[in-house]
């Protein structure tokens, strides 16, 4: 069942066509990535879906491992960056400092 449809980020800073969309299943649990500095905090406003927590970890790991790929090349800091993963009450369910998904 089709809960909403929507463009991606990615597509509409591209101005991309209607080929490429996110479509958000109702009855999936939604998990927000929070980025937190020890100075700073990012708030994730949208969400993604996922089937359970495992499958939100997982995405996790591997954002923060791509986000610590960029940051590297720009010669910018890892330290203290990390996700304050949280469900859709505002939980925290999960907290990934970057430094562990790099070993």
């Amino acid at each position: 069942m089709v809960g909403q449809v929507d463009k991606c980020d990615r597509c509409q800073e591209l101005g991309a066509g209607t080929n490429h969309w996110l479509i958000s299943f109702s009855g999936m649990p939604k998990y927000y990535f929070h980025s937190r500095t020890n100075d700073t905090f990012l708030p994730d406003d949208r969400g993604f879906d996922f089937p359970d927590f495992e499958a939100a970890k997982r995405e996790a790991m591997t954002a923060a491992r791509e986000m610590i790929t960029e940051m590297v090349l720009d010669g910018d800091p890892i330290d203290g960056m990390r996700f304050e993963v949280t469900d859709e009450s505002g939980n925290v369910v999960l907290t990934l400092p970057f430094r562990f998904v790099l070993d």
